[in-house]
């Protein structure tokens, strides 16, 4: 098994896209990138702590590899915004790949690069790729849940405009 960290905006979007394919063994939402030791949410969303939200995922990567998980994360925020993700805004729901290996840091990377040559976006790819660091698990009641919560999720999700961004720029 493998793990791989993305900070993709709120983390309630990001855990079902990864969540729903063979060689997933587990997403979890949690955080990462900041100074503050064993942070809460609160602690988080205030925007002081510098962590990010983020899932980190445990993969087998001879079923699904970290090519695959990096098309999927692309595809679900908008690379060009350095200011959060959709209706979420400030430095926790920044983007970013924190990297578990040499070989992640090669392979993001390059798919970063080929997503600024595609021209499918007109603003530079702004997402940072960064080592990671300690993965501190987010509450309980946080985890899966669009699993949990499917009306709040499928709320918040609508309200976020993320769906429409998807859309425009990524379902042609």
């Amino acid at each position: 098994m493998e793990k791989a960290t993305f900070a993709g905006g709120c983390f309630w979007c990001m855990v079902k896209p990864f969540d729903q394919w063979d060689g997933i063994e587990s997403v979890i939402s949690g955080y990462m990138g900041g100074h503050v030791e064993n942070p809460t949410y609160e602690d988080v969303k205030k925007g002081d702590s510098g962590h990010l939200e983020v899932v980190q995922i445990q993969f087998d990567p001879t079923i699904f590899t970290y090519e695959q998980l990096l098309e999927i994360f692309w595809q679900q925020i908008d690379p060009t915004d350095d200011g959060g993700q959709f209706q979420d805004r400030g430095e926790s729901y920044k983007t970013g790949i924190f990297t578990h290996s040499d070989k992640q840091v090669e392979l993001a990377n390059k798919s970063k690069q080929a997503l600024a040559d595609s021209g499918r976006f007109s603003k530079p790819i702004v997402t940072p790729i960064r080592p990671a660091e300690t993965f501190y698990i987010a509450e309980d009641y946080h985890q899966d849940y669009y699993k949990k919560e499917p009306d709040h999720y499928a709320e918040d999700r609508a309200m976020s405009g993320r769906d429409e961004f998807i859309q425009k720029n990524w379902k042609k």
